[in-house]
């Protein structure tokens, strides 16, 4: 045989030759430099062809490669050489360490990329986190993950399904885009964009996100929610909805192991079957004890009938006491506004029971012209309207009657009583000293009575005094109009606090100065400056 013809058919033979039936590979096949080299390992069989798959070699059985601390498996693989590449098919598997496996049916390796794109029935394991999809690209250069066409990924708390997923091995920090729903046992979180951390369990909440549980859902766009201590600071004016009350803030803090809710900012809670809304620049809401507070510039507002009340006063607080009774109270500098009556006082407590308000330290209230303090006021209300208010001890009452000329009473107590939005009837009870100014039928005021009696009782018809009635015995004076001084003009107790009065319910939050009157002889010496007789 001609010499010149036996070498390429020796190299032809030794091309096709295949390995089936000799000992395993044991030696390693690199390509590639330094942690880029793709080293196989293993396979039961190597088949070559020169003309056919020149930029390749076909492997079958046990093929095991190695890429760095990166090792794959497969049934089956063509392995590129020159590129550093290649693609492997059945049982495809991948292992780094004992921490790392990724499973598929196909893995397509790109060596200059450094990207494994695995295919089908695709699960990436990472200690106690799972990754689930059907496309799976893995970054081996940045140990990141990420899929395309919807996936999951599941540790011990949570399960995160989402149209495009990343998922890095190195930091444990995840993001999800499209259509992400985290399920827990307790809620389950919707959101369009949201980053997790499978270590820390800390999901965090990017554009219109809603949190759903049993005992609430949560909206907001920006913010944290720790899933393992269960608690969450929610940004951008975020709002917690219960069933009957929503807590709104600039900033939202949610427990949810002690169902408590703090609002920073511009707090808004709507108690809906109330009809109440309590604000302030701080607020709590408690879902398990229904326990509310506000405070900085807090006021509540109640809105069961058309005309609103509105209270404000340092500090707010509403709670259910052990008779599944709820109570509103108010601290410092309480000051209210409604149509029909308008108030101040130090504190204040409302018990829904009974439907009773009471005003505590230097309470006054107005309705109309008519103004009484006392050292306390309790209000009974009928269907949110004032049906009477009771002035216990140092009671005082007072009506405008023009110009610097009131109508005055004094007496241990005084129950005044209220039809629609006006006061219609007064008494006073023990100890009574009055002035009345009565009145021509012109209005003319025609002298002042100065009387003292046990018991007074006062009927009025458009805030107007039309009848007067005092027993047992009655003692009095009448003064001609032009024999009035501030001496005689008030009694002890007096003093008009229409400064301080609410004009409206903005003016709820204004501080005006107090009138401090130490001595019935300051009040004379200050009469004629405050009323300019």
């Amino acid at each position: 045989m001609n010499k010149s013809r036996i070498l390429p058919i020796l190299l032809l033979f030794f091309a096709t030759i295949s390995v089936m039936g000799v000992p395993q590979m044991k030696q390693e096949s690199t390509s590639g430099t330094g942690k880029e080299k793709v080293h196989l390992l293993n396979a039961d069989s190597l088949t070559f062809d020169a003309e056919k798959s020149a930029d390749y070699r076909v492997l079958h059985g046990n093929v095991r490669f190695r890429k760095d601390s990166m090792y794959m498996y497969c049934d089956s693989a063509y392995f590129y050489e020159k590129n550093n590449s290649l693609d492997a098919f059945g049982n495809v598997r991948m292992e780094q360490g004992d921490t790392l496996f990724i499973y598929g049916d196909v893995l397509y390796y790109d060596g200059k990329e450094q990207l494994a794109e695995l295919r089908h029935n695709v699960r990436l394991i990472n200690r106690n986190v799972t990754l689930y999809t059907d496309s799976l690209n893995y970054d081996m250069s940045e140990n990141i993950g990420y899929y395309f066409a919807g996936g999951s990924i599941v540790d011990e708390k949570n399960e995160l399904v989402s149209l495009y997923g990343e998922y890095s091995t190195a930091t444990k920090d995840a993001v999800f885009n499209f259509d992400v729903v985290l399920t827990n046992e307790d809620y389950v979180i919707y959101s369009d964009t949201l980053r997790y951390n499978t270590d820390a369990k800390i999901s965090y909440l990017f554009g219109p996100s809603t949190i759903v549980s049993d005992s609430n859902t949560i909206h907001t766009t920006h913010g944290w929610y720790d899933t393992n201590a269960n608690h969450a600071m929610l940004l951008d004016r975020s709002r917690l909805v219960g069933d009957q009350k929503m807590l709104t803030g600039d900033t939202l803090y949610y427990d949810r192991n002690n169902g408590v809710g703090e609002a920073f900012g511009n707090m808004f809670l709507i108690d809906s079957v109330q009809s109440v809304i309590m604000e302030g620049h701080y607020g709590l809401y408690n879902e398990k004890t229904d326990y509310t507070f506000a405070t900085d510039s807090a006021r509540v507002l109640e809105f069961s009938r058309q005309d609103t009340l509105y209270l404000h006063a340092d500090t707010l607080m509403s709670f259910v006491d052990t008779d599944s009774t709820r109570i509103l109270r108010a601290y410092r500098g309480v000051r209210f506004y409604r149509i029909d009556a308008q108030g101040v006082c130090d504190s204040l407590q409302y018990v829904e029971r009974d439907t009773t308000l009471t005003m505590f330290t230097k309470p006054v209230l107005w309705s109309g012209e008519q103004q009484i303090f006392g050292d306390t006021i309790r209000m009974f209300f009928n269907d949110s309207t004032i049906d009477w208010a009771h002035v216990i001890n140092n009671s005082f009452a007072a009506q405008g009657k023009g110009g610097n000329y009131y109508d005055q009473m004094e007496g241990n107590e005084i129950k005044a009583y209220f039809e629609g939005n006006e006061m219609r009837r007064i008494e006073t009870l023990g100890n009574v000293l009055a002035i009345f100014y009565p009145q021509d039928s012109d209005s003319t005021l025609n002298g002042m009575l100065n009387t003292e009696a046990s018991f007074l009782n006062i009927f009025l018809e458009d805030n107007e005094m039309k009848k007067m009635v005092m027993w047992p015995s009655v003692k009095g004076k009448m003064f001609p109009m032009e024999d009035l001084t501030p001496d005689n003009m008030f009694l002890s107790r007096y003093i008009w606090y229409g400064d301080r009065r609410p004009k409206d319910k903005d003016d709820i939050f204004r501080r005006p100065e107090k009138s401090v009157v130490s001595t019935d002889e300051e009040k004379r010496n200050n009469t004629s400056h405050k009323f300019n007789l």
